[in-house]
C-alpha cells in the first residue's frame, strides 16, 4: 500500500488496517497530532501535552480493536481520550495538592515565585543564546549541540560527525567560548 492510498483512506480503514499491520496505525498519528497537541496545550501548558499527546495515541493503539468502524473519522474519539486523560491530570495534580497541604511538604525544590523569575530571565536569556548559535560555525555548532542537547560526550559526538576526538575537542572549546562571551553579561545583572 503506498502512502498516496494511505492518505485516500478514511480513519476507520487505518485503524482496520492497522489491527493487522500496526504501523499503518502512524498515520493516524500524523494526521491528528498537531490539532491534539493543541488542544491539550491550550489547556495545560505545552510541557504537559508532550505527555498527554503520547498517552492519547498509546491508549487509542490500544483500543483499536474495538473501535466502531462506522465512525469514519477518528478525531472525535481520539479528542475523548485526550479530554479523559486531561481531567485524570487535573485529578491527579489536585490529589497531590491536597496531600502536600495536609503534611506541609513543600511541592517544588524551591519556591514558586523563584522559578517564574527564573524561567521569565531564561526567555530573556534565550534570544541571545539563539543568535549566538546561528553566528557559530556549522561545525563548532553541530559539536556543541550533540554534546549540550542529546547530551553525548566529546568521543560519542567525534564518532557520530566521523571526526577524530581532538577535532571535536577544539570545536567544543571555540564554540563554549563564543557562547561564553555573549552570556556573562546576562548573568552578572
Amino acid at each position: 500500500m503506498t502512502l498516496q492510498n494511505l492518505s485516500e483512506q478514511d480513519d476507520a480503514e487505518v485503524i482496520l488496517r492497522s489491527r493487522d499491520d500496526p504501523e499503518q496505525f502512524a498515520a493516524l498519528f500524523d494526521r491528528h497530532a498537531r490539532q491534539i497537541h493543541l488542544y491539550v496545550a491550550r489547556r495545560l501548558g505545552t510541557q504537559a501535552a508532550d505527555d498527554i499527546v503520547a498517552e492519547t495515541f498509546l491508549a487509542a493503539f490500544r483500543r483499536r480493536g474495538s473501535y466502531d468502524p462506522d465512525a469514519r473519522l477518528a478525531r472525535p474519539w481520539l479528542y475523548g481520550i485526550a479530554t479523559r486523560l486531561i481531567a485524570r491530570h487535573r485529578r491527579d495534580e489536585e490529589r497531590l495538592l491536597r496531600a502536600l497541604s495536609r503534611t506541609g511538604a513543600e511541592p517544588l525544590p524551591e519556591p514558586l515565585g523563584d522559578v517564574v523569575t527564573r524561567r521569565v530571565a531564561a526567555q530573556g536569556e534565550e534570544r541571545r543564546l539563539l543568535a549566538a548559535l546561528a553566528a557559530l560555525s556549522p561545525r563548532d555548532r553541530d559539536v556543541l549541540l550533540l554534546v549540550a542537547w542529546e547530551d553525548m560526550s566529546l568521543e560519542e559526538a567525534a564518532q557520530a560527525l566521523g571526526i577524530p576526538a581532538g577535532t571535536a575537542r577544539s570545536r567544543m572549546h571555540r564554540a563554549r567560548k563564543k557562547i561564553k562571551a555573549v552570556l556573562p553579561a546576562e548573568e552578572e545583572n
